[in-house]
């Protein structure tokens, strides 16, 4: 590429020569244009490479202006005479001109064309030097959101585990006075939905289908502690089981679904999930109970595992997330979720 764009410069010299010489009734071959010029511009291209390193170390902002100023319009009458003495050189081959007569030629026609090449080197090299140092800075910064992104999801993750886990145990120990063969059937099961818990900590989305058969688990887990009281529908577009969600969103809103929906009332409970993609673009998850649902002027202020649910969608897909409740159809809550849609690979 860098020899590619001094070629390109040369040729295009050489053409300007070739047309003003046959202008002006003294022609020259095109053999001849494209030699000598390449001839300048391939000593510039040369000579820009030391320019360059003395740019990056004399950039702009290490010295007071005027200093550098001093400091690079020295190197550019160095930069000049050299290419002029390199060229005096070439001539001697390529042209069989004389070395003086070339030299004394050059310090009268190219000496300020020199210094302008050298100045135009100098800028684009500190142009390029401030677009790295930009996207360098960029990156950086990109780098650092993503750390504090994934700090953040796996703190609320973390904080999402315990919570999860007290609120299970509390199941159990209010199950131990009316059943002991049910909580002792509900510790085993805990003690594997647990097992599977922490192997999917690390992973902040997982497929819609592996969250669904962990969730699964967990309503096999309630079913002991409700008996024949609990149902639960599924209604799920078959596209959606290759869909990613965050890991473990479900779980809450059902359990949340149970504690408030469920638990407080004598008539059989039912819960339901829906998975269904909109549009193509984005994934609708909804949990609705048979509850009580709210009260008027009452807002779903939610708990924990509401509240992580929000942060964590918030910090994976920003605005692009939502959380609504809205009445059931059976008198009970509503939650849903919608984002974008993304698919696990494979």
């Amino acid at each position: 590429m860098f020899v590619g764009f001094w070629t390109l410069v040369g040729l295009a010299f050489a053409g300007q020569m070739y047309l003003i010489r046959s202008r002006t009734g003294s022609p020259v071959s095109w053999v001849f244009a494209v030699t000598r010029s390449l001839a300048d511009w391939y000593v510039f291209a040369v000579l820009s490479l030391p320019a360059i390193v003395f740019a990056s170390r004399y950039p702009l902002g290490c010295a007071p202006l005027p200093l550098l100023a001093a400091v690079h319009g020295v190197a550019s009458l160095v930069f000049s005479l050299v290419w002029m003495l390199f060229r005096a050189a070439l001539a001697v081959p390529l042209e069989g001109s004389p070395f003086t007569e070339t030299l004394r030629h050059a310090l009268l026609a190219t000496l300020f064309f020199n210094l302008l090449v050298y100045w135009v080197v100098i800028a684009v090299a500190h142009a390029a030097s401030f677009y790295q140092s930009l996207r360098e800075r960029e990156l950086r910064t990109m780098e650092l959101e993503r750390r504090v992104t994934e700090a953040r999801l796996l703190a609320l993750q973390m904080q999402l585990n315990p919570h999860f886990l007290f609120n299970a145990l509390h199941g159990v120990s209010a199950l131990m006075y009316r059943d002991v063969d049910a909580a002792d059937r509900m510790l085993v099961k805990l003690s594997g939905l647990l097992r599977h818990a922490l192997d999917r900590t690390d992973a902040q989305q997982v497929p819609l289908r592996d969250e669904l058969a962990f969730l699964d688990r967990y309503l096999e887990l309630e079913q002991i502690r409700f008996g024949g009281r609990l149902t639960v529908l599924h209604e799920l577009e078959e596209a959606t089981a290759n869909a990613l969600v965050p890991n473990l969103v479900l779980q809450p809103l059902v359990e949340n679904a149970l504690k408030h929906g469920v638990e407080p009332q004598t008539r059989p409970g039912i819960i339901t999930l829906r998975c269904r993609i909109l549009n193509g673009t984005r994934l609708r998850l909804e949990v609705e109970d048979n509850g009580r649902g709210l009260a008027p002027g009452q807002t779903a202020a939610g708990g924990i595992g509401t509240a992580n649910t929000r942060n964590r969608l918030e910090q994976l897909y920003g605005r692009a997330a939502s959380v609504e409740f809205t009445p059931g159809t059976d008198g009970g809550l509503r939650v849903i979720l919608e984002f974008p849609l993304e698919l696990a690979e494979g």
